[in-house]
């Protein structure tokens, strides 16, 4: 190795020499590093370039006995000596630089000792030139080591000693790439320095000098950047903050905005957040970003700011307005979007204010404009808009049940509101929880409400609880009220129907969710009964009567009639209560007069009802009472509760038959349908069953099955006369013929009522091919049903 270093000394000194200057050069078009440091890094790389070149010249012209030899041997050599010092002193400054500018620290006594030994290292070199104290050169003008030449090693490695103790000491005030490269840089050196007394004629420390020094350029610069990084990390995070402070100082702003202008009015808290929140929903499913989703919530949030012009009294009154004060409220989008208008960072909250009134087919306001020229934020805030305002209580309604909500959603689709995000709105409805309770099987939660007092008679009532086919128990303490003990004290219960489960008592709520009450039933034994067609009573126990205690009630509903069995204040009585019809839903409500009901509970059994269970006193009415064709005519009482027999799908056919919405029926999806499906055995929901297709008679679309892709195309024509009268023509009967045509694995179903064309194209994936078509609905009679051609069907 040392043979191979001797052969190529010049070459490698040459080398490293050039690099250290390249290295010089990165230094100063280095603009990130602070100026000082800079400079010195610079005098530090050319010093250590000057260093090796001297050396090697050095070695060139030894024993060169000419003139320029002479003078060139002793230059070099003495170049060598006062340059292997100024590196070393480099350093130092460097080492002082780090603790003065980049932790404000005073320069440690080690450091400043060190510029004694630099000047007195200087003083000697100088001094060796006449006494040869360090070398000499001989006759053929070679360098001869002299016996002080030791003492040219102290001053370096004592002034190196020095700064690897104050490194020591303050390393965890220096970074850590900066403390990496001094150590490294200044131990390197030392070892290399004691080496190079045994490797005479190898300048082995100057070229490990020339490399130490390039590598605390290439550490200093990494630690530039891990430093520029950090910085840029803790502005980006500062900047962030500062965002964050802003974003919530707008909210805050805003909400607290929005519900200055809800306080004014008594019916509409929260109105404002709970539409943005909707809007914002409406946004996030519609596949917008998340910097478009809260544009659409401050939108919605500020989209009644129009209402501070409006008079109190306009807002607050009970009842219709007249003409001039619904001119007045017509104004409140052009005086929102004005005020909005001024915020010129944000223009989507004008947008919103200015436009929410407009209508998707152009019948709105304020400027009449239609389909997409209506602004997305406004489209998406109507609809927020309206199902806010319809689930909304004010002073002359309660809150519309949900099923009416939807209702008005789907007739408003493509007229009132854009079809894309009306669709979303139904999606929502579809999957909000807090409406379990609206079905006739739906569950049922009593967290809300374990005790109430009923003062005077019904002046509490509970929230109705769904009657079933599975057995449902409620159990109940009731106690006479505190104030009324003298007076006459005794629970009842309220047997009823409503779209939304609750007991209503004025004309319009009535109205709104088709409110049906069957009876009352009290424990001592009375029971009235009006919607219902008839109510039996018989007590199967009695005892001594008390007051108070633990009251039960056992409910069960099958078809058309409901069996309650009562147990309290020491009676057991049975009541069988025969329902209008089999399509009607039943709720039981507990209240009373004078009395406490506390500790409600309901437990619902698995237990159900079977035919013959509950003893029939009424006879079950039929529409279906007309002729029959090709296949049995059948009722539909609830959403999919029946069908017909299965009808093979072949390449040509037609579906012919009378349709009926049932009394009960009062929501458009309250018609026919037509389910394309599979199962081994043919039935509706049986073996291996897959439904490929759902088509509703009203148009709605149905979510496709993964067994199929569904193509659904709804067109209003000139012929459709309004979805109110639609319902009317269902409810008296019509003639309706569905197409079906199958090629392979494409089937194409269409059928047309009222205006309404239905076109529907399934494409079966999973390679069924034995596909049936039955006929289903909600709350509807299907009879004299026909197949063309006709088709052996089974009975």
């Amino acid at each position: 190795m040392m043979e191979f270093l001797r052969s190529h000394q010049s070459n490698i000194m040459l080398c490293l020499s050039s690099a250290c200057g390249i290295t010089a050069f990165f230094a100063y078009i280095t603009t990130a590093l602070e100026k000082k440091r800079k400079y010195l890094i610079i005098v530090l790389e050319l010093s250590a370039t000057f260093l090796l070149l001297a050396d090697r010249a050095a070695y060139i012209y030894r024993g060169d006995v000419s003139r320029v030899g002479y003078f060139m041997v002793r230059f070099t050599n003495f170049t060598v000596f006062i340059l292997t010092l100024v590196v070393v002193f480099m350093i130092n400054l460097y080492i002082e630089e780090v603790f003065s500018d980049q932790y404000e620290m005073d320069v440690p006594l080690l450091l400043r000792l060190n510029e004694i030994f630099f000047i007195v290292g200087i003083i000697l070199v100088i001094v060796s030139q006449f006494t040869g104290l360090y070398y000499t050169f001989d006759s053929y003008n070679r360098y001869q080591r002299e016996p002080g030449f030791i003492i040219c090693y102290l001053f370096p490695l004592l002034i190196s000693v020095l700064q690897l103790i104050t490194l020591y000491r303050y390393r965890r005030q220096i970074r850590r790439l900066i403390r990496l490269s001094l150590f490294v840089f200044l131990t390197g050196m030392m070892a290399v320095s004691a080496l190079q007394i045994f490797a005479y004629g190898l300048s082995l420390n100057n070229m490990a000098i020339v490399c130490m020094c390039i590598l605390l350029y290439v550490l200093t610069y990494l630690d530039l950047n891990e430093s520029i990084a950090k910085a840029k990390q803790i502005e980006t995070n500062t900047i962030k903050k500062e965002q964050n402070q802003m974003h919530r100082l707008f909210d805050q702003t805003t909400t607290a905005f929005a519900n200055a202008i809800d306080a004014r009015d008594d019916e509409t808290h929260g109105h404002s957040v709970r539409v943005a929140e909707y809007a914002r929903k409406i946004a996030m499913i519609s596949g917008m970003d998340e910097e478009k989703c809260e544009q659409v919530y401050y939108a919605g949030l500020l989209h009644d700011v129009g209402r501070v012009a409006i008079p109190e009294s306009i807002l607050n009154k009970d009842g219709d307005l007249t003409e001039e004060e619904n001119d007045i409220i017509r104004r409140q989008p052009v005086i929102g979007g004005k005020i909005l208008s001024s915020i010129k960072e944000v223009p989507y909250l004008s947008a919103g204010a200015l436009y929410h009134k407009e209508r998707y087919d152009g019948g709105g306001y304020p400027e009449g404009l239609r389909g997409e020229d209506i602004p997305e934020i406004a489209r998406i805030i109507a609809v927020a808009d309206a199902y806010d305002t319809m689930t909304s209580k004010t002073g002359y309604r309660e809150p519309l049940p949900q099923q009416v909500v939807r209702e008005e959603i789907i007739k408003g689709s493509g007229s009132r509101f854009d079809p894309k995000y009306a669709g979303i709105m139904k999606q929502l409805i579809d999957e909000d929880s807090r409406y379990q309770m609206t079905g006739e099987e739906a569950g049922f939660d009593t967290s809300w409400q374990k005790e109430f007092h009923c003062k005077e008679y019904r002046s509490g009532v509970s929230y109705g609880i769904p009657i079933g086919r599975n057995v449902i128990e409620v159990t109940f303490n009731s106690s006479p009220d505190g104030e009324f003990r003298e007076e006459y004290s005794v629970p009842s219960l309220i047997l009823f129907d409503a779209l939304d489960g609750h007991v209503h008592d004025t004309v319009r709520t009535i109205r709104d969710t088709q409110y049906l009450e069957y009876g009352e039933i009290w424990f001592d034994g009375h029971h009235i009964y009006t919607g219902a067609r008839d109510m039996h009573m018989t007590f199967m126990e009695e005892e001594e009567a008390g007051a108070g205690g633990r009251y039960s009630i056992e409910a069960v509903k099958y078809r058309d009639h409901v069996r309650l069995r009562l147990t309290g204040a020491g009676r057991r009585q049975e009541i069988i209560v025969a329902l209008p019809d089999s399509s009607r839903a039943a709720y039981l409500a507990l209240t009373g007069e004078h009395c406490l009901i506390s500790d409600i509970e309901i437990e619902k059994r698995e237990e159900k009802a079977e035919e013959g269970d509950i003893p029939r006193i009424a006879d079950e009415i039929s529409y279906i009472d007309r002729m029959e064709s090709d296949v049995p005519n059948v009722q539909i009482d609830g959403y999919r509760t029946a069908s017909t027999q299965s009808i093979p799908v072949g390449e040509r056919m037609k579906i012919r038959f009378h349709a009926m919405s049932l009394p009960t029926a009062n929501l458009v999806w309250h018609c026919p349908f037509v389910v394309l499906f599979h199962s081994d055995d043919r039935q509706m929901y049986g073996e291996n069953y897959r439904e490929f297709a759902l088509i509703r008679l009203d148009g709605e679309e149905q979510p496709s099955d993964e067994a199929a892709d569904n193509r659904l195309t709804v067109e209003k024509r000139e012929s459709f006369v309004g979805w109110e009268r639609w319902k009317e023509l269902n409810k008296k009967g019509f003639e309706c013929t569905v197409n079906i045509y199958r090629s392979g694995k494409k089937i194409m179903t269409e059928t047309e009522n009222f205006g309404i064309s239905i076109s529907n194209i399934t494409t079966i994936t999973d390679g069924t091919k034995d596909i049936y078509a039955a006929l289903s609905g909600d709350q509807c009679a299907l009879t004299d049903i026909r197949i063309l051609p006709p088709l052996k069907v089974e009975k």
